[in-house]
């Protein structure tokens, strides 16, 4: 199961929001009781399945001395990360660090992204997916990709 498409959810005043049936059951079918975290990077704030965060992490952490570059990737996203849970109705709370890096004030769009799942401010998405990406297609040609839609 994959996280796809797109979602816009409004925030409750606690910084709360909804998230769609079909993420809840992914992250249920991925652990007991649908615990994920949440991380900071790319200008937005992502959101992984508990057993896949895990396995992201140790990746990181067997890195003999990382350059300082990664260590710094590592600042972000892992001192980013948040667990949790969603509660009872689907709702996830956005801390005040996540909301301030994503630059989120209000709405969000979730973003699927097969693996994770990605919580957008609508304009910083809409500015990164109205670029030309026909390079990208072109790129992955070669490696048997076929983009004949």
């Amino acid at each position: 199961m994959n996280f796809r498409g797109r979602n816009l959810r409004s925030l409750d005043c606690k910084g709360r929001l909804i998230l769609p049936p079909e993420f809840r059951e992914i992250l249920l079918s991925r652990s007991d009781d649908g615990k994920m975290v949440l991380t900071t990077y790319d200008g937005c704030v992502v959101g992984f399945p508990w057993p896949d965060w895990v396995e992201f992490e140790g990746q990181l952490n067997r890195v003999k001395n990382p350059p300082r570059k990664l260590r710094d990737f590592r600042r972000l996203v892992v001192g980013g990360a948040e667990e949790m849970t969603a509660d009872g109705q689907g709702r996830i709370r956005l801390s005040k660090d996540h909301l301030t890096y994503a630059g989120i004030d209000g709405e969000a769009v979730l973003m699927g992204q097969g693996a994770r799942f990605e919580l957008w401010q609508p304009a910083k998405l809409d500015a990164v997916i109205s670029g030309n990406f026909d390079d990208v297609a072109e790129s992955l040609e070669p490696g048997g990709f076929d983009f004949n839609f």
